[in-house]
Protein backbone atom coordinates (compact mmCIF):
# COMPACT_ATOMS: atom_id res chain seq x y z
CA UNK A 1 0.00 0.00 0.00
CA UNK A 2 1.18 3.62 -1.00
CA UNK A 3 1.32 6.32 1.46
CA UNK A 4 -1.47 8.90 0.65
CA UNK A 5 -2.79 11.93 2.19
CA UNK A 6 -6.53 11.63 3.61
CA UNK A 7 -7.73 15.08 4.98
CA UNK A 8 -5.60 18.44 5.25
CA UNK A 9 -6.80 20.80 7.88
CA UNK A 10 -6.34 24.43 9.16
CA UNK A 11 -7.50 26.76 12.21
CA UNK A 12 -6.56 30.81 11.55
CA UNK A 13 -7.51 31.14 14.77
CA UNK A 14 -5.30 29.40 17.97
CA UNK A 15 -7.56 26.24 18.93
CA UNK A 16 -6.86 22.82 19.52
CA UNK A 17 -8.66 21.41 16.40
CA UNK A 18 -8.42 22.36 12.77
CA UNK A 19 -11.36 22.47 9.97
CA UNK A 20 -11.00 19.65 7.52
CA UNK A 21 -9.94 21.70 3.78
CA UNK A 22 -9.99 20.96 -0.01
CA UNK A 23 -6.57 21.89 0.14
CA UNK A 24 -3.80 23.77 2.01
CA UNK A 25 -0.64 25.55 0.82
CA UNK A 26 2.65 25.24 2.26
CA UNK A 27 4.98 27.80 2.76
CA UNK A 28 8.48 27.43 2.94
CA UNK A 29 10.05 28.44 6.13
CA UNK A 30 6.63 29.33 7.15
CA UNK A 31 4.36 26.81 7.33
CA UNK A 32 0.41 26.18 6.18
CA UNK A 33 -0.84 29.05 4.78
CA UNK A 34 -3.62 31.39 6.98
CA UNK A 35 -2.48 28.80 10.07
CA UNK A 36 -2.18 30.16 13.46
CA UNK A 37 1.11 28.10 13.07
CA UNK A 38 2.13 29.93 10.57
CA UNK A 39 5.70 32.07 11.00
CA UNK A 40 9.26 31.81 11.32
CA UNK A 41 9.63 32.02 14.95
CA UNK A 42 7.61 30.20 17.24
CA UNK A 43 3.88 30.33 16.99
CA UNK A 44 2.66 27.99 19.82
CA UNK A 45 1.56 29.96 22.71
CA UNK A 46 2.78 27.93 25.69
CA UNK A 47 6.41 28.20 23.48
CA UNK A 48 5.87 31.42 22.72
CA UNK A 49 5.73 32.75 25.93
CA UNK A 50 8.95 30.73 26.95
CA UNK A 51 11.18 32.57 24.51
CA UNK A 52 8.84 34.22 21.63
CA UNK A 53 12.13 34.39 19.31
CA UNK A 54 12.77 30.88 18.75
CA UNK A 55 12.97 29.75 15.58
CA UNK A 56 9.43 28.01 14.75
CA UNK A 57 10.44 23.68 14.33
CA UNK A 58 6.61 22.83 14.18
CA UNK A 59 5.23 24.84 11.21
CA UNK A 60 3.01 21.33 10.60
CA UNK A 61 1.46 19.08 12.35
CA UNK A 62 1.21 15.54 10.62
CA UNK A 63 -0.78 12.73 12.25
CA UNK A 64 -1.56 9.06 10.66
CA UNK A 65 -4.90 8.16 10.11
CA UNK A 66 -4.66 4.88 11.17
CA UNK A 67 -4.23 6.37 14.96
CA UNK A 68 -7.59 7.85 14.36
CA UNK A 69 -8.87 4.42 13.26
CA UNK A 70 -7.79 2.80 16.50
CA UNK A 71 -9.51 5.36 18.88
CA UNK A 72 -12.32 5.71 16.99
CA UNK A 73 -12.74 1.64 17.86
CA UNK A 74 -12.26 2.53 21.45
CA UNK A 75 -15.27 4.85 21.06
CA UNK A 76 -13.59 8.35 20.97
CA UNK A 77 -15.25 9.12 17.64
CA UNK A 78 -12.59 11.52 15.89
CA UNK A 79 -12.50 12.95 12.64
CA UNK A 80 -9.89 14.77 10.57
CA UNK A 81 -8.31 17.97 12.22
CA UNK A 82 -9.96 17.14 15.33
CA UNK A 83 -6.76 16.41 17.27
CA UNK A 84 -4.95 19.79 15.33
CA UNK A 85 -3.05 18.28 12.75
CA UNK A 86 -2.77 19.96 9.25
CA UNK A 87 -1.96 16.52 7.49
CA UNK A 88 -3.49 13.60 8.26
CA UNK A 89 -1.60 10.53 6.00
CA UNK A 90 -2.05 6.90 5.39
CA UNK A 91 -0.28 4.46 4.53
CA UNK A 92 3.00 5.47 6.65
CA UNK A 93 4.09 5.46 10.35
CA UNK A 94 5.15 8.37 10.95
CA UNK A 95 6.62 8.05 14.54
CA UNK A 96 8.93 5.64 13.46
CA UNK A 97 10.66 7.68 10.77
CA UNK A 98 13.71 9.85 12.36
CA UNK A 99 14.56 13.00 12.36
CA UNK A 100 15.32 14.91 9.23
CA UNK A 101 12.90 12.63 7.19
CA UNK A 102 11.94 14.83 4.22
CA UNK A 103 8.02 13.95 3.05
CA UNK A 104 7.11 14.83 -0.37
CA UNK A 105 3.43 15.47 -1.28
CA UNK A 106 2.24 15.78 -4.45
CA UNK A 107 4.31 17.63 -7.12
CA UNK A 108 6.38 19.89 -5.13
CA UNK A 109 5.42 20.20 -1.19
CA UNK A 110 8.01 19.22 1.00
CA UNK A 111 8.23 19.14 4.71
CA UNK A 112 11.27 18.12 7.20
CA UNK A 113 10.63 15.97 10.36
CA UNK A 114 12.22 18.06 13.29
CA UNK A 115 9.83 16.26 16.32
CA UNK A 116 6.94 14.41 17.84
CA UNK A 117 4.09 16.39 19.05
CA UNK A 118 4.11 16.02 22.15
CA UNK A 119 0.33 15.39 24.12
CA UNK A 120 -0.80 18.42 26.39
CA UNK A 121 -3.51 18.67 28.72
CA UNK A 122 -5.71 20.16 26.11
CA UNK A 123 -6.15 16.39 24.62
CA UNK A 124 -8.03 15.54 28.13
CA UNK A 125 -9.60 18.42 27.95
CA UNK A 126 -10.84 17.63 24.48
CA UNK A 127 -11.93 14.30 24.87
CA UNK A 128 -11.64 12.60 28.86
CA UNK A 129 -9.53 9.52 28.37
CA UNK A 130 -7.76 10.69 25.41
CA UNK A 131 -4.44 11.91 26.67
CA UNK A 132 -3.70 8.39 28.03
CA UNK A 133 -4.23 7.27 24.65
CA UNK A 134 -1.32 9.17 23.63
CA UNK A 135 1.87 7.39 24.89
CA UNK A 136 3.23 3.93 23.46
CA UNK A 137 6.21 2.46 24.64
CA UNK A 138 9.05 2.52 23.19
CA UNK A 139 12.16 0.29 24.29
CA UNK A 140 10.81 0.98 27.98
CA UNK A 141 10.48 4.40 27.60
CA UNK A 142 7.39 6.86 27.23
CA UNK A 143 6.87 7.74 23.28
CA UNK A 144 3.80 10.17 22.12
CA UNK A 145 2.30 9.24 19.60
CA UNK A 146 0.20 11.78 18.42
CA UNK A 147 1.82 12.91 15.48
CA UNK A 148 5.12 14.41 13.88
CA UNK A 149 5.46 18.42 13.64
CA UNK A 150 7.86 19.39 10.86
CA UNK A 151 9.15 22.56 9.06
CA UNK A 152 8.21 23.36 4.93
CA UNK A 153 11.44 23.45 2.88
CA UNK A 154 9.56 23.43 -0.23
CA UNK A 155 6.17 25.42 -0.65
CA UNK A 156 2.95 23.92 -2.70
CA UNK A 157 -0.42 22.70 -2.48
CA UNK A 158 -1.49 19.88 -0.71
CA UNK A 159 -4.85 17.33 -1.25
CA UNK A 160 -6.67 14.40 0.18
CA UNK A 161 -5.60 12.28 -2.19
CA UNK A 162 -1.75 13.12 -3.04
CA UNK A 163 1.27 10.58 -2.65
CA UNK A 164 3.29 11.02 0.67
CA UNK A 165 7.19 9.83 -0.64
CA UNK A 166 9.59 9.85 2.20
CA UNK A 167 13.20 10.34 1.98
CA UNK A 168 15.24 9.21 4.83
CA UNK A 169 17.98 11.16 6.05
CA UNK A 170 22.09 10.11 5.84
CA UNK A 171 22.60 7.89 8.93
CA UNK A 172 22.98 7.46 11.72
CA UNK A 173 19.75 7.89 12.41
CA UNK A 174 18.23 10.08 15.01
CA UNK A 175 14.54 8.81 16.83
CA UNK A 176 11.76 11.85 16.85
CA UNK A 177 11.71 13.36 20.25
Amino acid sequence: MSATVQAVSLNPHHGFSKQPQSSIRLLAGLGVEDDAHCGTTVQHLYLKRKNPAAPNRMQVHLLAAELLDELNVKGFSLGPGELGENVLTRGIDLIALPKGTRLCFGKEAMIELTCLRQPCKQIETFRAGLQQEMYAPAKGLPRYRVGVMGVVLCGGEIRPGDPVCASLPPGPHLLLS
